[in-house]
């Protein structure tokens, strides 16, 4: 074993450093004789910041691409994106620097790594395959910017020992492509990026009102009618007169290419949590499937953003069709999570509905907020027959949350409170923190947005675990994730734009520890990271370079 060496206590035993780093029932507060090893360095800074890192001014230098020694055969190469950094080293055996990767029992967090950089080796010990890859980004974070902005065949790493682990197991981002579509290559750059961050959900809107983007093959035309909008709104909505383009927009996803980026992502320890809105947010597949309304009247995928009156109505035929659907989604992604929205249902249909009016009173409802939740807990037992966990934005509290249904609490906090003390799992999203289509800052010069002001400071001083939880739920916070929007996001580069930095501040919120986190500090290290979007040919908000200097 190798002991996290500091000048005070140069002799401390690995095993002892993990006792203390882990403690008893508070893994994150470690006591205060071990606070020096925890002290951030200045060069080079990682994100999010490690429980403990200790590293040296000398460097380990090599112009020969490693050698990978494994201790097993992994599902997934760990090293795959580290190697991809490393493409300017030349082969050459005799001078190789030795990378041992070997499971360690004595990590005992889940996805915890204790990375030890040596003058001609560096040790990975890990608990799971996933802390593994997570060991190699904290290297990637640690080759020198030089190395990717020029032609270098010189590799030097800082000597030293990094212990880490996540506080929150879903660390997500969001990204909505029913409004506005990126495609395949624009996602795996978004995938990349929740990598080199650490995080390991992408939560993916592939349905709405604009714009249905994922094939179901046994009603192809939710992409052929629900996939296609005649125009699109330009400028702000509700504004006097509203413009649209007069552009036929149509755009969907292929199940084979959605099979292309769950791989993709599985191959970066992601996993990917699709969306299908019900029973609101439905306009799209009511124009291609119109009999599953309420009303008799004409439906179009519609243009503009907003919340609409046509929703799904719960007939037999309904669920008939939503179960398949259901099903071909299920058998795509593999993960253990569906997100069915339940978000900004408007009610008016079902109160002018006489079959919804019947169905109420026939189930002994109270009212149309009863009946949606009627409506959720069925698809919800559908989905855990087929072994799957459904997600569901904070309105599925209205009238009655479903047994075994998971809360993204996005109005603000209290959702996600009364989940969690009613023994629900959660998932913190609070619009004012978490909502990176909002505006970054106060400026007439930035890109139209939805509204709002959520900067890069207001994210990294967010706190997901919420006061007033009950005794003992604090468990049922799973982690949190920033959503995006995208019904003024037009292309990749706008949509990077919106991400990044914020995206680093809430990498940091998921993972870190609570008293570990300082902005100061975090921005020196950001200051460090962000020059590496420049190489990768990912945009970014560049004014934040005022504030990191």
């Amino acid at each position: 074993m190798h002991p996290i060496l500091n000048d005070k206590y140069p002799m401390v035993p690995f095993f002892l450093i993990l006792y203390v780093l882990m403690g008893f029932n508070c893994p994150m507060t470690p006591p205060a004789h071990v606070q020096e090893i925890l002290t951030p360095h200045k060069i080079p800074g990682i994100i999010p910041q490690p429980v403990a890192i200790k590293l040296s001014d000398n460097w380990t230098k090599t112009n020969s691409f490693p050698v990978f020694i494994y201790d097993h055969n992994f599902e997934k190469d760990p090293a795959r994106n580290f190697k991809t950094t490393l493409r300017y080293l030349k082969t050459d055996l005799s001078n190789a620097l030795q990378i041992y990767v070997n499971k360690s029992d004595t990590i005992s967090h889940n996805d915890g790594y204790h990375l030890s950089i040596k003058d001609n080796e560096i040790e990975i010990l890990y608990s799971s395959e996933a802390s593994a890859f997570y060991a190699f980004q904290s290297l990637i974070q640690l080759v020198p910017l030089e190395f990717l902005t020029v032609d270098s065949t010189l590799l030097q790493l800082p000597m030293g020992e990094i212990y880490d682990y996540p506080r929150f197991s879903y660390r997500g981002m969001h990204l909505d492509e029913s409004r506005h579509f990126f495609g395949s290559e624009a996602v795996k750059k978004y995938i990349d990026m929740l990598a080199y961050q650490k995080m390991n959900y992408f939560h993916w809107h592939l349905t709405d009102d604009q714009g249905w983007r994922i094939e179901i093959k046994a009603f192809p035309k939710l992409t052929s009618v629900g996939g296609c909008r005649e125009a699109t709104l330009v400028g702000r909505a509700g504004a006097k007169p509203e413009v649209y383009d007069g552009v036929e927009y149509c755009h969907f996803y292929t199940q084979k290419e959605i099979k292309e980026i769950i791989d993709y992502a599985a191959d970066n320890y992601i996993t990917i949590v699709p969306e299908i809105e019900m029973p609101g947010h439905a306009t799209a597949a009511l124009a291609a499937y119109p009999m599953l309304s309420c009303s008799d009247k004409k439906i179009i995928t519609t243009q503009k953003w907003g919340v609409f009156y046509d929703i799904f109505c719960p007939t037999e035929e309904t669920f008939g069709f939503l179960e398949k659907v259901l099903t071909e989604v299920i058998d795509l992604f593999p993960g253990p999570y569906i997100h069915i929205g339940g978000d900004e249902v408007p009610k008016k249909a079902w109160k002018e509905s006489a079959f919804c009016q019947e169905l109420i009173k026939r189930n002994k409802l109270k009212d149309e907020n009863e009946l949606q939740s009627w409506f959720i807990q069925r698809i919800e037992k559908f989905v855990n027959s087929k072994g799957k966990k459904i997600i569901g934005w904070d309105e599925i509290l209205e009238g009655g949350l479903a047994p075994n249904a998971t809360v993204m609490s996005w109005r603000g906090e209290k959702g996600g409170l009364t989940a969690a003390n009613l023994g629900h799992d959660v998932i913190m999203t609070p619009n004012d923190e978490c909502y990176f289509d909002h505006y970054q800052m106060k400026d007439a010069l930035q890109p139209l947005a939805i509204g709002g002001l959520t900067t890069l400071k207001d994210v990294y001083d967010y706190e997901p675990i919420p006061s007033g939880l009950n005794l003992g739920m604090e468990k049922h916070i799973l982690g949190t994730q920033a959503n995006l929007w995208a019904e003024y996001i037009l292309t990749p580069e706008h949509l990077q734009y919106m991400a990044y930095p914020r995206s680093f501040a809430l990498a940091e919120v998921q993972w870190s520890s609570k008293s570990s986190k300082n902005y100061t500090d975090f921005l020196h290290r950001l200051s460090y990271q962000i020059e590496r979007l420049d190489s990768w040919k990912i945009n970014y908000a560049k004014f934040y370079k005022t504030e990191l200097k």
